[in-house]
């Protein structure tokens, strides 16, 4: 069974390994022409699926139904397309631009679900739990 709040904390921490092995390789080679692929990852990767896993364990009843699943499924495939689509713009090779903009249009859908789901839940006396 999926857990969102588990796969999102998983997804997170696995970013932040990413993200900061890239800051290191940047760094040893001293060449900072994907600065800002380095941030996305950190921030979209790590703090934002960490945050949302973390909502998701805090208020589980908000992890169950169609949304939160369409939340994460176009959280990640938004990130997955993103990353590498970005890493090539920097690089001088816009080849799949159409991609950037369709994972950009993914994550901001994602993002709106996610502030709906967070209303929602909220709102309606949703059942939390300590952390």
């Amino acid at each position: 069974m999926l857990s969102v709040s588990n796969n999102f904390l998983r997804l997170g921490v696995l970013s932040a390994l990413a993200g900061m092995s890239l800051g290191v390789w940047m760094g040893a080679n001293e060449d900072f022409t994907l600065r800002t692929v380095h941030a996305h990852i950190n921030l979209l990767g790590f703090a934002s699926m960490m945050l949302f896993g973390l909502f998701y364990r805090v208020f589980p009843s908000a992890a169950r139904g169609w949304l939160p699943l369409a939340h994460f499924t176009l959280s990640v495939l938004g990130f997955l397309i993103l990353m590498p689509t970005l890493t090539l713009m920097f690089l001088q090779k816009p080849f799949f631009l159409p991609a950037l903009i369709a994972s950009e249009i993914m994550l901001v859908t994602s993002m709106l679900l996610f502030t709906l789901i967070v209303f929602l839940a909220t709102t309606r006396g949703s059942e939390r739990v300590a952390i």
